[in-house]
């Protein structure tokens, strides 16, 4: 059984699915169960697309007392392999399912050789040799017909014997196929004449050398949905040509199996809906699998890539995620969303998750002239002050300190609210300062600052009698010089330059001369979508465990990456604190 989800999916935007199951349900229709599936083929990682078919497969199943199990379409063994089975079970618990039962469409290649046969008996089925070219030539347009293959007639035995010699591995690939025998001349393509069964002769990775024909994709989904005892098969919107099909194959199998009851009873109902489409993510398997060949990125889990896998690693969490998917809903067309409300929703989870640390991406030193150098000072701080039960840790102080450059203006405006000649700031958790109008910094031959000095006020701090004393300057922070760690930080950002590239990709392939794969891609990649910087950081952060959320205060989300080690803490940095998209 799956998990009640109710807390991590809102149903607001469900309600023209949740009609259709409720009325399946009113109706009494399959015994008042609800079953569904997700059913991902195992030929990659799994990318944000399905994480909104996976939060609707399990929410509705949970929703009505159902149950979602884990299909893998395993039919095509050019393509897949354990690794995507592996990573694909791991994505769907990171991100808090729990499937009923697992299947894999392999688990019914005898049975749906079978029922090919029995449609070859009835005389629904023929083995056509025609090549491919040929037979997507023969089947027309949406407004003209198609033509008869010169094979459609072909006796059924003589289809049989050769149906058995396509799985024998002596038949070379493309030789033959088996089509089903419907209409040539219906208005929907798909109806005319579907290929059926194609040979491969490539050994699968669960069943060995026993096949080597093997179903196509619209001959195993319907039929598995059904068999399973799958209620609502819940698809993308470029299912909605293929539903009649679908049906059709249903249809068959329930009549070859002598099923006396009405066609359109315990059977499985196909609700198509929008997939996720977002601005400068391009989602598609084969691409991504272009990206990590060619190198441009370094795995399916880089925290470039917009799959599950990339986004844990960059530090998304699961709920930001599905809250995202909640908000822009399932509805019957597609649209384009903005990645900035992504990172919103993200930004919105992190802000009550993330533990408060300190961190100085672009330092510069600051000497605090009128404390000994031997002063150590020890501050409790809070790890989360939207949420007191992550407790406190330590922070240290002394007399040198590392802050952000940017912290710094030598000739300030006035509206500069930071440190600078004759101004005051706030050190997070620690005193008021203040630089002097002269003598404020040490440059190098360069003329660049390499220190800045600056005097405490005392009693400043909280709790002593000068902590409220007002000031223009606003609070900066700060790490110990003598007490922080060296960190590697990697700035990642938008991999593509353009806002839709999935469509610029295609339209310069055309222009280009039908260009093909990563030559396609190359003039949208970003190339600065991976800024890595030396940073200094609070030494506390030797503690943490990969993928912890953190928030480097006035800086931005944070998490700890795998790279880490004892000798070198690696950061990626998950989202801004403010939207920066907007300004792209």
């Amino acid at each position: 059984m799956c998990d009640n989800n109710s807390e991590k999916i809102s149903r607001k935007s469900l309600n023209f699915i949740e009609e259709a199951v409720e009325k399946d349900l009113a109706e009494g229709k399959n015994g008042g169960k609800v079953q569904t599936r997700f059913p991902p083929e195992p030929n990659g990682y799994l990318h944000i697309g399905h994480a909104k078919a996976i939060a609707l497969d399990f929410g509705i199943a949970g929703k009505y007392g159902g149950v979602c199990n884990l299909r893998m379409d395993d039919t095509n063994p050019q393509k897949e392999d354990l690794e995507y089975v592996e990573a694909i079970k791991r994505d769907i618990e990171w991100l808090g399912f729990k499937w009923g039962a697992i299947y894999y469409a392999s688990d019914y290649f005898q049975k749906l050789w079978d029922l090919a046969v029995k449609l070859i008996e009835e005389g629904k089925a023929y083995v056509d040799e025609q090549t491919a070219e040929e037979i997507a030539q023969q089947k027309g347009t949406p407004t003209t017909p198609g033509q008869n293959s010169p094979y459609r007639d072909r006796p059924a035995e003589e289809s049989l014997k050769l149906f058995a010699e396509m799985n024998s591995g002596k038949m070379p690939p493309g030789r033959m196929v088996l089509r089903a025998k419907i209409d040539m001349a219906s208005p929907n393509m798909h109806f005319r004449d579907p290929i059926l069964y194609r040979v491969l002769n490539i050994p699968h990775w669960r069943t060995g050398s026993k096949w080597n024909a093997y179903p196509m994709y619209d001959f195993t989904h319907g039929q598995t949905d059904y068999w399973e005892g799958v209620t609502h098969s819940l698809c993308t919107l470029e299912f909605v040509s293929h539903r009649p099909l679908y049906n059709l194959f249903v249809d068959w199998a329930k009549q070859a199996e002598g099923d006396d009851q009405p066609l359109d009873d315990n059977r499985p109902t196909q609700i198509e809906f929008n997939k996720l489409n977002l601005t400068h993510i391009l989602l598609s398997k084969r691409n991504l699998l272009e990206l990590v060949r060619n190198g441009i990125v370094k795995g399916w889990d880089d925290p470039r890539m917009p799959t599950i896998c990339g986004y844990r690693r960059r530090g998304y969490s699961p709920e930001g995620i599905l809250s995202f998917i909640d908000k822009i809903g399932y509805t019957k067309f597609d649209a384009l969303n903005q990645m900035s409300l992504f990172e919103s929703a993200i930004r919105d989870d992190l802000n009550k998750r993330a533990l408060r640390v300190s961190a100085v991406i672009n330092p510069v030193k600051l000497v605090l002239t009128n404390i000994p150098q031997e002063t150590e000072e020890v501050y409790c701080v809070a790890n989360n002050p939207e949420n007191p039960s992550d407790g406190t840790h330590e922070i240290e102080f002394s007399r040198e300190l590392w802050i952000e450059k940017e912290d710094f203006m030598e000739d300030a405006p006035k509206k500069f609210m930071r440190l600078g000649p004759g101004k005051q700031v706030r050190l997070k958790n620690s005193y008021i300062i203040q630089c002097p109008e002269e003598g404020y910094c040490k440059k190098d031959a360069d003329g660049n600052i390499v220190e800045i000095y600056a005097e405490v006020i005392p009693e400043t701090k909280t709790g002593q009698p000068n902590c409220n004393m007002k000031i223009k300057g606003k609070t900066i922070h700060w790490v110990s010089c003598r007490h922080c760690v060296e960190a590697e930080v990697r700035n990642y950002d938008r991999l593509w330059l353009v806002e839709n590239p999935r469509d610029e990709i295609a339209a310069y392939s055309k222009e280009h001369g039908d260009l093909r794969g990563i030559d396609a891609m190359k003039p949208f990649l970003n190339p600065d979508s991976l800024e890595t910087k030396n940073a200094f950081v609070e030494k506390w952060l030797l503690t943490r465990k990969p993928l912890e959320y953190l928030q480097f205060q006035r800086i931005g989300y944070y998490t700890l990456d795998y790279d880490s080690s004892a000798d070198r803490l690696v950061f990626n940095r998950t989202v801004g604190l403010k939207d920066s998209w907007s300004r792209k």
